[in-house]
């Protein structure tokens, strides 16, 4: 379809390049054949003949002249035109390239989050739906497995929640702009911790925090909820009674905050994959009993992005992760 779309934006471009291009010609071509036949009329004619030539002979001479000018003129106008659309047909198609590129990532980008989208609606629908095809065909349907069923449909609700959510506010997050203010690193970082801390306190997990006493210019809340991602990552991916450890310092024009865990780790082939939408790596983090989508580290990444800054990760399996966020102190 964009290919398609790029010969038609190539073709258009060079018909109107061609019309440029002969439309000049065509003028170019009737001032100077009035100009080659002005000047040929006005110049003296040399004789070295025998005998001078009559005026019939330097007519004809003059006219001879005015033609093979005139045959050279258009030869020439016909090579430049043709000239014109090969360089037009080659620059016309890098130019519509170039125009339609940016919308030819945005449609995949778009089509590959709607397929993944409708992939990861399905399979809690899918197990609901089976569920209770199974328990409808069973005549003996006790009161317990008709609770465990109701049980069963709930979590599969919430996972359905979960998704919904993240899918709004990976939406927000691309389309919103960001109110600047100056925000204190020590608070942000408190409110991230106290946003995590239950999740914490039920798996005897200590989040140490060494923070300096910094600020910069963002949206509090938008922060906050970066922080929380990478907070309830390290939580639900380290072992019980662990230390997740956060850190904030000033580098220079930025403020450098990292958040560290000693669990299980992410592969090498897997590391330059995790910030994209609904990625699901052989052995990833998400395929544990923590459950999840994938859309935590997007919506993580594309606030740190909207902010001017980025997140790096580091990882050795079953040793930890560091996730590290750079943002500018002032986004220019």
């Amino acid at each position: 379809m964009i290919h398609s779309a790029v010969i038609r934006l190539t073709l258009w471009y060079l018909a109107i390049i061609m019309a440029l291009s002969i439309g000049f010609s065509i003028a170019l071509y009737s001032i100077s054949s009035r100009e080659i036949n002005r000047g040929l009329r006005q110049q003296p004619v040399y004789y070295s003949g025998q005998f001078p030539p009559s005026n019939l002979v330097i007519e004809t001479f003059r006219q001879q002249q005015i033609q093979e000018s005139l045959r050279h003129l258009r030869a020439n106008l016909v090579l430049l035109n043709l000239a014109t659309l090969a360089v037009g047909g080659a620059a016309g198609y890098l130019l519509a390239r170039r125009t339609l590129g940016p919308i030819a990532k945005a449609m995949d980008a778009q089509s590959r989050f709607a397929a993944d989208a409708s992939h990861e609606l399905r399979t809690p629908l899918t197990a609901m739906q089976t569920e209770n095809e199974v328990a409808l065909r069973n005549p003996k349907l006790t009161k317990d497995q008709a609770k465990e069923l109701l049980e069963s449909n709930l979590e599969e609700v919430a996972k359905l929640k979960g998704l919904s959510e993240g899918l709004l506010r990976l939406a927000q997050a691309d389309s919103k702009d960001l109110p600047m203010r100056r925000v204190e690193v020590k608070k942000l970082v408190e409110a991230a911790k106290g946003r995590i801390a239950k999740q914490a306190a039920l798996r005897n997990i200590t989040i140490k925090a060494t923070l300096a006493d910094a600020h910069l210019q963002g949206d509090f809340e938008s922060l906050i909820e970066l922080l929380y991602i990478l907070l309830d990552n390290a939580v639900k991916y380290s072992a019980e009674k662990s230390e997740v450890r956060i850190q904030a310092k000033k580098s220079n024009k930025l403020i450098v905050i990292s958040v560290a865990d000693t669990g299980r780790g992410i592969a090498d082939k897997d590391l330059p994959h995790i910030f994209e939408r609904f990625y699901r790596s052989d052995m990833s983090r998400t395929r544990t009993s923590a459950g999840g989508y994938g859309l935590g580290l997007s919506i993580a990444a594309k606030i740190a992005h909207l902010h001017g800054g980025r997140i790096d990760a580091t990882s050795e399996l079953n040793k930890g992760s560091v996730f590290t966020v750079y943002l500018p102190v002032k986004k220019d």
